[in-house]
């Protein structure tokens, strides 16, 4: 059991500077050629902070865990909401796009219709994952094609900060080194989770939900804080929302086109209802002077916390 906590920590370590490297080097190469910021956030970013999600699903199906699998898509997503933009928020009030409200967040609810409907028999089968491969796809055109350029000003900006030294080569090496560590940190997460949850007595969906979640989902909390701390509020959100969008979509419609997942009864009394309130909860949040006030965060943060604990206590939810 030592041996799989020393591994979860040298995966979430090796995700966590990865998925930055992999960031940084994607989101220069995105502004060098003048992409908005909102979509650089909802499509670049959150790929790159998703990437942990989609190595630890897929190599959890592939290895027979799936429970670790679809735990770690429904986890992240609600800590993507509930500990990433509660703790941003509680630290400093986030002013929101009017587009992300209009647009992505109403999308992100019907993500989550979408994949209870899918799982309504049971399991998501390899042609349920077609469907969530092709609302993904669909998802990402729209982003693109409702905002492909920056204004004039911001492309100008990133033009000077691209010719000031961020070259092509250095960034595209820094991305392909941020995947290196993503890849070889998944592997040992999902590793060293079976075996903490081995060792322990607890469900692997507990720490698929948990562990492995709050893991893969360090990347995006590195990405929204340091948005947010530079006032760019719009891709910490856009970040978090896209990051969402593309767990339930595309990387839950990867998994189960690898291997189908079956789905506990447990996600349809627990999980599911608590993954949707969590999502439901943005949009009256964002709606009051289209921001999160750090009071919202707090409460988020708080129903975070709660959320957890229950886990741990409550008997028949995990």
């Amino acid at each position: 059991m030592l041996t799989g906590f020393a591994l979860v920590a040298a995966g979430v370590a090796l995700l966590y500077y990865g998925a930055g490297l992999l960031v940084v080097g994607a989101s220069r190469l995105a502004a060098g050629f003048g992409v908005a910021p909102a979509v650089v956030g909802l499509t670049v970013v959150a790929f790159g902070t998703s990437l942990p999600e989609l190595v630890v699903s897929v190599t959890a199906a592939v290895r027979g865990n799936p429970d670790i699998a679809l735990g770690n898509i429904v986890g992240s997503n609600i800590a993507n909401v509930g500990l990433i933009l509660g703790l941003g928020a509680s630290l400093r009030a986030m002013t929101v796009e009017f587009t992300l409200l209009k647009r992505e967040a109403p999308m992100g609810l019907g993500a989550v219709a979408l994949v209870v409907l899918l799982s309504a028999d049971g399991v998501i089968g390899r042609g349920d994952a077609a469907v969530l491969l092709a609302a993904f796809c669909g998802f990402l055109y729209w982003s693109v094609m409702g905002e492909r350029q920056a204004p004039e000003g911001v492309q100008e900006a990133y033009g000077r900060a691209a010719a000031a030294g961020r070259r092509k080569v250095r960034d595209g090496l820094c991305a392909a080194c941020g995947l290196v560590g993503v890849l070889l940190g998944g592997h040992w997460l999902v590793e060293g989770g079976v075996a903490v949850a081995a060792g322990l007595g607890v469900p692997a969906v507990i720490i698929g939900l948990t562990v492995v979640a709050v893991g893969t989902s360090l990347p995006e909390l590195a990405a929204s804080l340091v948005a947010m701390t530079r006032g760019e509020s719009d891709i910490g959100v856009g970040n978090v929302l896209g990051s969402n969008l593309f767990n339930l979509l595309g990387i839950l419609g990867v998994a189960a086109l690898v291997h189908p997942i079956e789905i506990p009864d447990t996600f349809f009394r627990f999980q599911y209802p608590v993954l949707a309130v969590f999502t439901l909860a943005l949009l009256p949040i964002m709606r009051t002077g289209l921001g999160i006030s750090r009071a919202e965060g707090a409460l988020l943060l708080g129903a975070y916390t709660a959320y957890v604990a229950a886990l741990f206590l409550l008997p028949g939810v995990g």
